[in-house]
């Protein structure tokens, strides 16, 4: 009989086991491609930027506003990857207490775990939108290229909201 090599009893990222995902996860729908359509997009923009500042500084020359249009890109990108993490459900969980709970019992965790995180992105999304308000009508500019802030601003809020529906709609579909 021979040793195992290491690596022959170990899970890897690819060989993930059957129950890694619920049985009731829905297949990609025009909202994923929608957020990683966007999401790409923008991290493939900040990319660009930023590579372009950097040949500009070994070149000898200066690009304005990389950074201005990095962090918007990220805005974007981050906002993007929430959305895409309550899709496919993949948000970091701890389970050590759910796996000591009955089936009963760890299905009502849950539930009210997705109840809680609906409402801290509904919080999140007031804080921001109030925030908003207020600087809505200062015109709120970048300092070098003068790009607007109120539309990242929504598009986070927006972003979320959408968040804090699928944890409703999760909350309020998952099985008592």
């Amino acid at each position: 009989m021979t040793e195992p090599t290491r690596g022959d009893n170990e899970t890897t990222a690819i060989d993930l086991p059957a129950d890694a995902m619920p049985a009731d996860t829905p297949p990609p729908g025009p909202l994923r491609r929608l957020a990683l359509t966007t999401g790409s997009a923008a991290l493939l923009l900040a990319m660009a930027t930023d590579a372009l500042a950097v040949a500009g500084r070994h070149l000898g020359f200066t690009v304005l506003g990389t950074i201005e249009i990095f962090e918007m890109c990220i805005v974007v990108a981050a906002t993007s990857a929430i959305i895409i993490a309550t899709l496919d459900r993949s948000h970091a969980r701890v389970r050590i207490l759910l796996e000591r709970l009955s089936g009963r019992a760890a299905r009502r965790f849950e539930r009210g775990a997705d109840a809680v995180a609906a409402l801290i992105f509904l919080v999140l999304a007031a804080g921001s939108s109030w925030l908003t308000s207020d600087l809505w009508g200062g015109h709120e500019l970048t300092e070098v290229l003068g790009l607007p802030l109120r539309w990242f601003r929504v598009f986070w809020i927006a972003g979320c909201l959408v968040t804090a529906a699928l944890f409703a709609i999760r909350a309020a579909r998952r099985p008592r």
